[in-house]
């Protein structure tokens, strides 16, 4: 039988320092921490969705993990319900350095306001809204 995928579940950062990975998602983008599983996991919620943060250097036994493990890889874009402007509000009142914006891309549901920055890993993090 041939299925289609519904929605993303979760996906997972590989990070070297998860404490200060954690801090900086809850902090620059509101994510709520939770902390399960045995050995003891973290993962980051938002909307329906969650990220988890995979320390490099656990052996795959203890987590299921992609073939290569390397921090500071990904580029993920974030959608928010607020305009651009006050997304560059919150960056600088974070501290944030922003890498570029805001400009225009095309998202799943076509044009957004996207602004870009890094986080302390150096993954690629795009904070986007449709309500531009």
């Amino acid at each position: 039988m041939r299925f289609a995928v519904d929605r993303l579940d979760h996906l997972v950062i590989n990070c070297r320092d998860v404490e200060v990975m954690a801090s900086w998602y809850q902090r620059v983008l509101g994510m709520e921490r939770e902390d399960f599983g045995s050995p003891s996991r973290v993962a980051l919620k938002f909307g329906g969705q969650k990220i988890n943060l995979r320390p490099v250097g656990v052996p795959q036994a203890e987590w299921m993990a992609a073939e290569v493990l390397a921090a500071g890889t990904q580029d993920l874009c974030f959608i928010v319900a607020v305009a651009p402007e006050e997304i560059v509000g919150q960056f600088h009142a974070c501290g944030v350095r922003i890498e570029a914006g805001p400009v225009t891309r095309i998202g799943a549901l076509g044009a957004m306001g996207s602004v870009y920055c890094r986080d302390p890993e150096g993954n690629l993090i795009e904070v986007s809204s449709y309500s531009t």
